[in-house]
């Protein structure tokens, strides 16, 4: 049997590439609390990236607990049904409660034009997603945010380089919150981080996550432990150094599926964005009523060759337990997301993911 493909697989550099950082971490004995690489890190993000100010985190999710804390958002948060739970789980840590709103079909974001019938006197703020990588319509709902007087946090955790027409996606609301999980498409082993607008916000984000202190005998605020250790840091700088022929190996690779499986009866791959510098962190296809295998068989018959696709989102974030009974999470209330749950698979994208092997991937869809 042919070796097993994943949906992603992280990057990694040559280990004797990663030696020299490693030496000199243990050189400085410096570990943790916003040491060199760490510092080096930030900078070299908001270059790359083309942001003003971030704050780099152990991980996405305590990155998303802490830009709530940092703007004091309360009562109800807007959000979509369809990411990954971190999502809504960063509201309730924060006893904050998710609003679920549906997806556009073209996009599978967060819908603006179901926006503003969703808010209540207790609406504080919005937390959009930019799904796949693809940007909200990050206009219209600052247009609606603006006439309700909404905070915005875009969990961004697909959406590393992604660029529309004013730069980059993560300048746009009042925070945007990445994820360096080993599976994204920049990673540091595990990580995240905040994008800030302004150095005041930057620092009072710092604060909170190492535990409110300002210096070892003043705390201002009942923080948490979220900072970025040095070898998660130093293993970024590293990254970070290939990252841009990392992009071009998923652009080949999202090339080589659309010329493929765009003329496929009962396969629908997701339409490029206009005017976008996108990142390709996934490849989602969501499969017809009038393809031969239902999308569940045709996972399960991937699974059998050895080729682990993702039903990614699947279930909705709205029905598990500890949402399923709020009102916003009723099905008939987000029919276009349910629709894409039970239809999407994503499949296989990564720089190493071998031609031959993609062809495989393609072959067992064709072939069905």
């Amino acid at each position: 049997m042919s070796k097993p493909i994943y949906v992603t697989q992280p990057y990694l550099p040559p280990l004797e590439d990663f030696m020299p950082y490693l030496e000199e971490i243990w050189v400085n004995k410096i570990l943790t609390n916003g040491g060199p690489f760490h510092q080096q890190l930030e900078r070299a993000l908001c270059e790359y990236l083309g942001v003003k100010h971030i704050s780099l985190f152990t991980n996405g999710t305590i990155a998303l607990v802490t830009a709530l804390q940092a703007l004091r958002i309360a009562g109800e948060v807007i959000t979509t049904p369809y990411s990954f739970v971190a999502t809504a789980h960063s509201l309730l840590w924060n006893g904050i409660k998710p609003v679920f709103v549906d997806v556009d079909p073209n996009t599978l974001n967060l819908d603006p034009a179901k926006i503003e019938a969703a808010i209540t006197p207790h609406t504080t703020a919005i937390m959009p997603v930019h799904c796949y990588g693809q940007p909200c319509d990050v206009e219209a709902i600052q247009r609606i945010a603006d006439n309700y007087n909404l905070r915005i946090i875009y969990d961004a955790a697909h959406a590393f380089g992604v660029r529309d027409k004013t730069g980059s996606v993560l300048n746009h609301g009042d925070l945007s919150v990445l994820s360096f999980h080993a599976t994204k498409v920049f990673n540091t082993f595990e990580g995240g981080a905040i994008i800030c607008p302004d150095a005041k916000t930057k620092q009072r984000i710092d604060h909170l996550k190492n535990f409110g202190f300002v210096d070892e005998v003043t705390v201002v605020a009942p923080g948490i432990n979220g900072k970025m250790s040095e070898i998660n840091a130093a293993f970024g700088v590293l990254q970070l150094k290939h990252i841009d022929d990392a992009l071009a190996r998923r652009k080949e690779i999202d090339s080589a599926y659309r010329k493929q499986l765009n003329s496929l009866e009962g396969i629908r791959c997701l339409n490029e964005a206009d005017g976008i510098k996108a990142n390709y962190s996934y490849f989602p296809v969501l499969v017809q009523p009038d393809f031969p295998l239902s999308r569940d068989n045709l996972y399960q018959k991937l699974k059998d060759q050895g080729i682990y696709a993702r039903r990614y989102f699947y279930p909705l974030i709205s029905d598990f337990p500890m949402y399923r009974s709020m009102p916003s999470a009723q099905r008939d209330n987000l029919p276009v997301a349910a629709d894409a749950a039970s239809k999407v698979l994503c499949l296989p994208i990564y720089p190493a993911l071998a031609v031959l092997d993609q062809q495989r991937v393609i072959d067992i869809l064709r072939r069905v």
